[in-house]
């Protein structure tokens, strides 16, 4: 029997070794510098870098503020301003203080990652508070409101200045988290009804409105509601006027 010639099969080439995608401005930087690129190309290199990371932290801030806002959280307002009527009715207003607010937000902030911190200055006879959150990325917002010292009652200097920045440190914490606090129900699980009027959320109302004729509306619809109370009252009617001047309607 003649034997078969051995068939030759030619080895296939090498496959081609791929390369790793290059996602982000440094791994593009290192390839550059070991490519020997100048300066300038690492320059714009690193400025792309920086844009990449404040983007990639702006999304996870954002991420955790939803995470964070996506908790059931309850901030109460327990302080009561006014007085009792005969027939029981509480005439005044209600509010949640600063340690209300700090007690429920801070814990719940820390669980996504987030810190806050005030910075505090004086301008011109007024008090600027700037609440800002900051996520352990680094990207921070702010919100930023200003009143003048709080002169009623018999408060010596240093108090009206240190109840004006405990005010705006409350109600800007509130707003850079986009929270609110409500009224708290009864024992017996009776609601308030319309309840007492709350000057955090006239303020924050207020401060909505960028027409002057608007917010002079805003204050003859709103002044009845806190007459009982002076220091309600005047803080609001101070806080109409310095608003308005802002949009440059009252002198």
């Amino acid at each position: 029997m003649q034997a078969q010639p051995l068939e030759i099969i030619e080895a296939a080439p090498p496959a081609r070794q791929q390369t790793a995608m290059v996602t982000t401005p440094a791994q593009l930087q290192e390839i550059a510098v070991n490519h020997g690129a100048d300066l300038d190309k690492l320059d714009r290199l690193m400025a792309l870098q920086e844009r990449w990371e404040a983007n990639e932290a702006r999304r996870e801030f954002v991420q955790a503020m939803a995470a964070f806002k996506s908790e059931p959280l309850d901030i109460f307002k327990r302080k009561q301003i006014g007085y009792t009527t005969k027939d029981g009715e509480f005439v005044g207003y209600k509010h949640a203080e600063l340690s209300d607010v700090a007690s429920v937000v801070v814990p719940s902030m820390a669980r996504h990652d987030l810190s806050h911190r005030w910075e505090v200055k004086q301008e011109g006879g007024r008090i600027i508070v700037t609440c800002i959150v900051t996520h352990k990325r680094g990207h921070s917002e702010a919100v930023t409101l200003d009143g003048a010292p709080d002169n009623s009652g018999k408060k010596n200097a240093i108090q009206q200045v240190a109840s004006t920045v405990t005010y705006l440190q409350r109600y800007t914490l509130l707003l850079a988290t986009g929270l609110a606090a409500k009224d708290q129900t009864d024992d017996d699980g009776q609601g308030a009804g319309n309840g007492p009027t709350d000057i955090g959320d006239l303020l924050a109302e207020l401060y909505e409105i960028r027409d002057d004729q608007k917010a002079l509306q805003f204050w003859q619809q709103k002044r009845e509601a806190l007459r009982d109370d002076k220091d309600a009252y005047g803080r609001f009617k101070q806080a109409v006027t310095d608003h308005r001047r802002s949009l440059g309607g009252a002198k």
